[in-house]
């Protein structure tokens, strides 16, 4: 069925769920697991002058200041991200899972797609916050971009907010 499965890892709710899912399948077919997290080192950390100026830096951060800061934010993150793949590693292990963890920066759609294609993965699973219309359009998706162009099949998993939508149209569905 399955060999190698490439499990995407952000910083949402949702992991756990997306981890679940890959547990099974991957006990369901013997697969080994590729936790993979994605940086983005231009866009959530870079010093934006709201943030500097709340923390007491001057609005207009200029030179060797702003790269110590940038540089002290994109640390705190990738640690952030290693601890994060450790801990889902250690749990799918505990289950008997063989597991790998890969952590890289850069689009996360694209990244994804290519650590994909060099791990020479069966299936991707992603998590998929479920925004359609404008707050796609403007806040992109990744997920969306996986499935046009990733090496091999991707398997989504419905975040938690719509999940928590349906379950609740379900139970009343039932009452009635």
């Amino acid at each position: 069925m399955f060999n190698k499965i490439l499990v995407a890892i952000d910083d949402e709710e949702n992991n756990q769920l997306i981890l679940d899912e890959a547990i099974r399948l991957a006990s369901a077919s013997d697969a080994q697991l590729i936790l993979t997290h994605i940086v983005l080192p231009f866009t959530e950390i870079y010093p934006e002058p709201g943030y500097i100026a709340a923390h007491g830096y001057h609005p207009t951060i200029h030179g060797e200041t702003a790269v110590n800061y940038y540089m002290e934010r994109l640390e705190a993150l990738e640690q952030k991200g290693i601890e994060l793949l450790q801990t889902f590693a250690n749990k799918a292990r505990t289950y008997g899972i063989k597991v790998e963890y890969v952590q890289v920066s850069g689009s996360p759609g694209y990244m994804i797609c290519k650590v994909a294609g060099n791990r020479k993965v069966d299936l991707i699973i992603i998590g998929r916050h479920g925004r359609t219309g404008l707050a796609e359009f403007f806040l992109g998706s990744v997920s969306n971009y996986v499935l046009h162009h990733a090496p091999c099949s991707v398997f989504t998993i419905q975040g938690k907010i719509h999940q928590q939508q349906t379950d609740s149209l379900v139970m009343e569905a039932a009452s009635m």
